[in-house]
């Protein structure tokens, strides 16, 4: 269980009981007491009036109220930002979701936060992606969720084709253009495609488990090596450059 979903199981917890222990709580979410009176901490610290104290009893102090969700003006603003910016960009089953949890997110705001969030003018106008693309990321996306292997038809910077199966690791967003970072058995290497260059991808039956030096980690720790050599060379060169 997430902590923050504990922490709102403490809350309905304790209001639903007169006087609650640690001991209670501990057994109820099988957590330690220990971690019940961090919690309890934690939760006074962002202003649940919690009262009492380790060894007698917490209760919820009178007219307190929780709703399902506590979000500020500024994070609500700051989602309904953030799911139109992800609604344009995203495949459609991701965008459906998106849409279907805002409305989850909006209908338990105050009436007043719930106004300002959507009346804000931040908007993300659709980018050029045809029904073509997003249903690759879409099936891309999955299939990094689901380790299937796939089978793409590939055309490179110079529209030379190939054909690839590959490990799914993940899809990366760069601004304009969607990329898609898989084990390729053909190189037998780490390789990055840009999805608008994926002509047709085919889920196989096959899935992959995770291999020494193959994984979405290596990847990212080769990623950076390659960064740091490559801030290291321009260090040399802007020094060389110096006049002496």
């Amino acid at each position: 269980m997430r902590r923050a979903d504990r922490l709102f199981q403490i809350v309905q917890l304790v209001r639903g009981r007169r006087l609650t222990t640690a001991a209670f709580l501990a057994r109820r979410l099988e957590i330690s007491e220990r971690t019940v009176y961090r919690d309890i901490a934690e939760l006074q610290r962002q202003g649940v009036p919690l009262e009492g104290e380790a060894g007698v009893g917490y209760r919820l102090g009178i007219g307190f109220d929780l709703p399902p969700l506590m979000f500020t003006e500024a994070e609500a603003k700051a989602l309904v930002a953030s799911a139109r910016l992800a609604q344009s960009w995203l495949d459609g089953a991701m965008a459906r979701d998106i849409e279907s949890a805002l409305g989850k997110i909006l209908s338990v705001l105050p009436p007043s936060a719930r106004a300002a969030a959507e009346s804000q003018a931040l908007y993300a106008p659709a980018y050029v992606m045809d029904d073509g693309m997003r249903n690759r990321l879409q099936t891309l996306r999955e299939a990094v969720q689901s380790r299937h292997k796939l089978r793409m038809d590939y055309r490179d910077v110079n529209g030379a084709a190939s054909q690839r199966i590959v490990r799914p690791l993940g899809c990366f967003y760069w601004g304009r253009v969607w990329t898609f970072s898989a084990w390729c058995e053909l190189r037998e290497g780490f390789r990055g495609f840009r999805i608008d260059r994926i002509d047709t991808v085919e889920v196989l039956q096959e899935r992959f488990r995770d291999e020494p030096g193959r994984t979405l980690a290596d990847l990212l720790r080769e990623l950076e090596r390659q960064s740091q050599l490559a801030q290291q060379a321009h260090e040399r060169q802007d020094a060389a450059a110096r006049p002496s």
